[in-house]
């Protein structure tokens, strides 16, 4: 294979596996070449600030610098998404102030040397004038960031009309709103023009930063227009898009109206990635039941384009959770907490308090648990931390208030009287006074109190006897990799959902459950706290090893380096493609020629063509009565009439259909092909 600026040294391997393979051991050491400077020291600086501000010294290297491995330093990358890794927030005229929002997709990028990474996204604030937005772009370039400016109605229709209330819901199987049907299909049409509008606005300020061989990855529900966008500006631009949900199956998308733009946007891009193969399988059954495109094993076929669909399973910093273990504030919380649970089992929940997360299933999972197994209501507790997100949305409104009610409930049946049911936490500090009650729910108050201290975080995890993920459905679910990588020393016990995506990853070490089952969960839960010491470090190990190799910074690399080689590979079917017919020529040595065959297909070669757009199978009425292209009765009755030249039509229709249509062609041959009948 060819190879380019990216592919490493001149020794090119003859194979994708063997190419993955190499670059696989490369990175591993170029990071164990790195891993020594990290100390505990630095543990205590935010890791999303170490990385973004490492922006200044990255921009001094050279851009054809290499390193002694003759490996290209830096290839630039342009990371796409909604939000930036940053929050802006307004000090002055021409003053602001960015606090760092830690996820998951910057936790991926950590590490990761061989890319210059750009962030490309709305910064979360409103900013109509024009000095405002040239402060703040010059304050978040210093953090590698370049901000795109929505208005509030794009927001208000793109971000919490279509992205939240159509695309989110549809996503995770809760189905297209039912509430107040006739309002919404009114609304549909305007929040679909705001995200193809706040698409193409993104697309803009991609057009403006991209320079030549940049890698351009789109991610999420949010930019499923962008690929086409940034496509249509230049075709060579090498585009990846990955989606962090699920992606439902082809009868459930099918309900969305605007279901064929939206697939044939995102075919756009060079390659497509989700986390689990389930999700792969769906989005291109979609494609060849909605669209009618060709499905094969590398992805979606669309008039000999090929777009690459593959799974790429995303993973967590390990070793960023292993090494904060060993830090003293850490060890502190452990000892604290294991004083205040001698003597009890811990239990433990960490999820947004979302629809999705299963987190009312879980607590009456706990509750029929205690109820068959008396003998545990003293020696267990479930801390359940749950993060408030949409908090003026009625659904989640409602959904607080039932958990509130069931934990109240199961305090009071099993617990003592001077229990408090709910716990606050502060995010410096864990505070949980009061011990004696079955069910502790952790809330964060604020909208600013996104998540746990860390260090606290990691002391949780690793004084817990069982984890409890009960996802009804999530992308993957990372809250099981972090649990894993705390857990080298209690080998602790993993119940996860069979319908998160970390399941087909951690399934081998986990017992997996249906969440919406709460006899399997309750049983799942005394299995676990049964569990054998053997049996808990046979499965911890399996999914240890797991968590520790398939790492976020491996899945980022791995995606990146499997679109460079997807645009290798396009160039290369490209060369490969038949030169075109010399039509000159063909020409000339027809007219020479005294004996001539000309083999014609009938439909959609001949005929008049059905206009049905976005219609998957077409008009079948109109196209059962087929009727020959009016341009081309001339022409045809010109060589049916030429004695040198004899004319065959294959065709799946009847012969009566034949001889209907071509009753005016003596000299015109028509073969009915009979159709095979599945039997």
């Amino acid at each position: 294979m060819p190879g380019n600026k990216y592919n490493g040294n001149s020794s090119i391997p003859t194979s994708r596996l063997e190419r993955l393979l190499r670059e696989r051991e490369l990175r591993k050491s170029s990071r164990a070449s790195h891993s020594n400077e990290a100390t505990d020291n630095n543990l205590g600086v935010s890791h999303v600030e170490q990385y973004l501000d490492g922006a200044l010294a990255a921009q001094t290297l050279d851009e054809g610098w290499e390193r002694p491995d003759r490996i290209p330093s830096r290839q630039r990358l342009l990371v796409v998404a909604n939000r930036l890794p940053v929050s802006a927030v307004r000090r002055g005229e021409e003053s602001w102030s960015l606090e760092i929002s830690a996820g998951g997709l910057v936790s991926a990028l950590l590490g990761v040397k061989e890319f210059e990474a750009r962030w490309i996204g709305w910064a979360g604030v409103n900013v109509p004038d024009e000095a405002g937005q040239r402060a703040l772009t010059k304050a978040l370039a210093e953090k590698r960031c370049i901000p795109v400016f929505l208005d509030e109605d794009i927001v208000h229709q793109y971000y919490n009309g279509y992205c939240n209330n159509i695309l989110w819901p549809l996503f995770h199987y809760l189905g297209l709103p039912q509430e107040d049907r006739l309002a919404t299909t009114r609304s549909f049409q305007s929040q679909f023009a705001a995200y193809k509008k706040a698409n193409q606005m993104f697309a803009d300020v991609v057009n403006q930063h991209y320079e030549e061989g940049d890698v351009v990855w789109c991610h999420d529900y949010h930019l499923m227009f962008l690929p086409k966008c940034l496509k249509d500006y230049n075709s060579k631009m090498k585009v990846g898009w990955f989606l962090h949900t699920p992606f439902p199956s082809s009868e459930i998308h099918r309900t969305l109206p605007s279901r064929s733009e939206l697939l044939r946007a995102v075919l756009a891009a060079d390659l497509v990635g989700f986390h689990t193969y389930d999700y792969a399988r769906h989005f291109v059954s979609a494609c060849t039941r909605i669209l009618g495109l060709e499905g094969t094993p590398e992805g979606v076929e669309d008039q000999g384009r090929l777009t690459r669909v593959a799974a790429f399973p995303i993973g967590i910093d390990s070793d960023r959770f292993i090494r904060a273990l060993e830090v003293p504030q850490v060890q502190e919380h452990i000892r604290e907490l294991k004083e205040r649970f001698a003597g009890r089992k811990v239990m433990l929940g960490v999820d947004r308090l979302d629809m999705i997360k299963g987190i009312p299933q879980k607590i009456l999972a706990f509750e029929k648990f205690l109820e068959e197994n008396s003998s545990w209501r003293d020696k267990v507790v479930l801390l359940q931390i749950a993060v408030p997100t949409r908090t003026d949305v009625p659904e989640y409104q409602k959904l607080t208030s039932q958990v509130h009610e069931i934990v109240g409930r199961i305090n009071g049946r099993f617990g003592t009287l001077t229990a408090v049911p709910i716990h606050h936490l502060e995010v410096k500090l864990l505070v949980l006074q009061d011990v004696d009650m079955v069910v502790v729910l952790i809330l964060c108050l604020s909208l600013e109190d996104r998540s746990l201290d860390f260090h606290a975080l990691c002391a949780l995890y690793a004084v817990t006897d069982v984890a409890l993920v009960t996802s009804l459905r999530d992308g993957m679910n990372l809250v099981s990799y972090e649990f894993v990588a705390c857990q080298d020393s209690k080998k602790g016990v993993l119940i996860l959902s069979e319908f998160a995506g970390a399941a087909q990853s951690l399934g081998a070490g986990a017992i997996l459950v249906n969440p919406w089952n709460i006899t399997e969960v309750a049983a799942s839960i005394g299995q676990a706290l049964n569990m054998s010491a053997e049996e808990r470090e046979k499965r911890h190990w399996h999914n240890f090893v797991h968590v520790t190799t398939h790492t976020a910074q491996e899945w980022a690399e791995t995606f990146v380096s499997e679109l460079n080689d997807t645009v290798v590979e396009a160039q290369l079917r490209i060369r490969q493609v038949p030169p075109s017919l010399p039509v000159n020529d063909a020409t000339e040595h027809y007219l020479q020629s005294n004996n001539r065959l000309l083999i014609l297909g009938f439909n959609a070669t001949l005929t008049e063509p059905v206009d049905t757009p976005g219609r998957r199978g077409g008009d079948q009425i109109r196209e059962m009565d087929l009727k020959l292209h009016p341009e081309l009765k001339e022409t045809l009755t010109a060589l049916c009439s030429d004695p040198k030249t004899t004319i065959v039509v294959l065709s799946g229709s009847g012969r009566s259909v034949l001889d209907d249509v071509f009753h005016l062609a003596p000299f015109l041959s028509c073969f009915s092909i009979p159709t095979v009948s599945n039997s």
